[in-house]
């Protein structure tokens, strides 16, 4: 392999060092391939929020990706919590096998779950611990090393550097050398060659790219200003000293790095050693044990047969037959556990007096789920298909979504976190992202524009789901005048047009809860937030990674409806069972046609009271539709809904076989 005239980016922040990189993982792989090169890593700071993202980018584009992270070293030790722990050193991480990512995931996530004080940090002996399959550079100005050189302790300096070679092994660990303009970097580097011809490390050369474009660098400055509370105007702020952090052409850093050509052909080496597999084809559901004597298989089955009695007392072919077809795509499509650990949790919910909602979304079509105690809806009665819940068509995971009651939600995460093990229950990142009126909000602050002519200017983007900044251009004239005839107000807009829809800060899934085979660790990095204990890979990302998530969704509702059983009981002696309820109550069916539904889950907007007024509700078939319809894309078909169900006489079917169906 020729390593000359060729040069790899091995230090980028990604807008997952949040609010302090703005490349956006599309945009920034995009201008790699423009630039020729066919690598790049990933570095974000402390973290690992963007690999997965950024490996299917990469590869999708042919560009091979270096998974790795800039982690926080501690300057005592990582548990150590004190005012004098507040500061911290750098130092680029980056995985070069699957050891590697498996020991970068290890690394990070210790940082964050016992080391996270100000930053997740890390020390010595947690690097020495994880090692294997891992590259380590030096970092920038802020690294260990560096940070010696700064402070005039040569020796010092030397002593971090054979250290880190010691814990990472020969041709593991390199001093990164940097320019970008800063005196002081032109000072240390001068320090660095010195010491790797004294020492034998190698060199490598980086720029500590934050933004795409060298025009970029006022949209990071705003960013980090965001970040900071501060203003661009104040001199004393958070600032970068020049406007050289952009992702840099081979020429370019050729023409910074010539007299050190091997620090250059050192990217291309590292580069090709780095090769990670990130297996997105395997599931990794946890085991259920099961009474002794029983195969997994054995024990659903029979919780299933006994399930079906109880629900249907009498088992016709019907029932059989779709037991069989259900029963059987479960087993061939290997998701018996689940289904054995959905069962269990809501079993303990349920014989602890824990309300459980009757089931919601796709697996209402599942007789299985019925038998199971899962879900309180006959699919048979209702005519529901279980290939909208579980299709061998279609190789996803399935997706239960469960409601507890409000008050005692965390009761039943507390039984599997006990069953399952700690260190094998995680709950769920989210991403908040800078919306668009969020993003014209926090530009206005950051450039110091008045508030009152800020807000104005945020008060013209619509209140519109997925509403953008464009979308507001084009919809709204009074914005596109103001933007077109007002300097500062296009340049307001520009400017939030270039962070809007980037990641703002992490927070805990409302309702999500990842359950693992292994530990967590072993297939994803965790972060914290406050005292969460969240995964560092969204819900999709891990779904993905055949990971089980679960929905544990928290209802007021389910609390509200226990109370009232408990007070009619209390006060009446009358106990409410739902399993034998009649649905078709002409009475409670015309407080539905009335409109009287307030405190009713789903049916009390004013805009969903309105519609069920209308649509005068007789059977209960009709409240299903309702619910159905309110929400973005069916609502269109309301007021024709509304027409046919009240002059049905009226209906005109584009062809008579459609009529069984509709």
């Amino acid at each position: 392999m020729a390593y000359k005239n060729k040069f790899i980016h091995l230090h980028v922040h990604t807008e997952y060092s949040l609010l302090d990189g703005a490349n956006r993982i599309t945009d920034l792989l995009d201008r790699t391939k423009e630039l020729g090169m066919d690598s790049i890593a990933i570095t974000d700071h402390g973290s690992m929020f963007g690999v997965i993202e950024f490996y299917k980018e990469a590869n999708k584009r042919g560009i091979k990706p270096i998974l790795g992270s800039e982690v926080y070293v501690a300057i005592n030790k990582y548990t150590e919590k004190e005012p004098k722990d507040k500061n911290q050193y750098h130092l680029v991480l980056l995985a070069e096998n699957n050891t590697g990512y498996l020991n970068l995931m290890k690394i990070v996530s210790e940082g964050y779950i016992n080391g996270f004080y100000y930053k997740p940090r890390v020390d010595h002996d947690i690097l020495a611990k994880y090692s294997e399959g891992i590259i380590a550079l030096s970092a920038c100005l802020g690294g260990e090393v560096q940070k010696h050189l700064l402070n005039r302790n040569y020796k010092k300096a030397k002593e971090i550097a054979l250290k880190y070679n010691e814990i990472f092994g020969e041709n593991n660990f390199f001093l990164e050398i940097q320019d970008h303009g800063i005196e002081e970097q032109r000072q240390v580097n001068d320090l660095l060659i010195k010491m790797s011809n004294e020492t034998g490390i190698p060199l490598v050369a980086t720029n500590d790219v934050h933004y795409l474009k060298k025009e970029d660098a006022l949209v990071h400055d705003v960013l980090l200003c965001i970040q900071t509370g501060a203003t661009i105007y104040e001199p004393d702020r958070m600032k970068f000293p020049t406007n050289e952090f952009y992702l840099k052409s081979y020429d370019e850093m050729k023409s910074i790095f010539g007299d050190v050509e091997e620090a250059l052909e050192n990217t291309v080496k590292i580069s090709e050693r780095c090769n990670v597999e990130i297996d997105f084809g395997t599931l990794h559901l946890p085991e259920y044990r099961v009474p002794e004597g029983y195969t997994n298989v054995e024990y659903l089955k029979e919780l299933c047969i006994d399930g079906l009695q109880k629900r249907y007392k009498t088992i016709t072919s019907e029932i059989k037959d779709r037991f069989n077809f259900e029963f059987n795509t479960i087993v061939q499509m290997g998701y018996v556990d689940y289904f054995l650990i959905v069962w269990d949790f809501i079993k303990f919910a349920k014989d602890n007096g824990i309300m459980v909602g009757p089931g919601r979304g796709s697996a209402a079509g599942s007789i299985v789920s019925y038998a199971l105690g899962i879900i309180d809806i006959d699919p048979l009665e209702y005519d529901l298909l279980f290939e909208r819940f579980l299709n061998p068509e279609r190789v996803s995971m399935p997706d239960i979504d469960i409601d507890f009651c409000y008050e005692r939600r965390e009761e039943v995460i507390d039984y599997v976190v006990k069953k399952y093990g700690e260190n094998r229950v995680a709950q769920i990142a989210t991403f908040g992202t800078m919306a668009a009126r969020g993003a014209i909000r926090d530009v206005g602050r950051a450039i110091n524009m008045s508030y009152g002519e800020v807000d104005y200017i945020a008060k013209q983007i619509p209140m519109e789901l997925g509403i953008t900044i464009s979308k507001a251009l084009d919809m709204n004239k009074t914005l596109r005048e103001l933007y077109q005839s007002k300097e500062e107000v296009k340049n307001l807009i520009d400017l939030a047009l270039a962070v809007e829809g980037l990641p703002r800060h992490t927070s805990t899934h409302a309702a999500g809860v990842l359950i693992s085979k292994e530990p967590v660790t072993t297939y994803v990095p965790l972060a914290r937030n406050k005292d969460a204990i969240i995964t560092q890979f969204n819900m999709i990302e891990l779904e993905e990674l055949g990971l089980l998530k679960m929905d544990f969704l928290g209802l007021r509702t389910l609390t509200v409806i226990r109370d009232a059983i408990n007070l009619i009981e209390k006060n009446h002696g009358i106990k409410i069972d739902f399993s034998n309820f009649d649905y078709e109550d002409p009475e409670v069916l015309e407080m539905f046609a009335k409109g009287e539904t307030l405190g009713i889950f789903q049916f009390e907007s004013a805009g969903m009271r309105q519609f069920i007024k209308e649509l005068k509700p007789n059977m209960f078939e009709n409240l299903i539709a309702a619910n159905s319809l309110f929400r973005p894309g069916p609502m269109d078909q309301i007021p024709q809904y509304i027409e046919n169900k009240n002059n049905p006489d009226n209906i005109e079917y584009l062809h008579p076989k459609l009529k069984p169906i509709l």
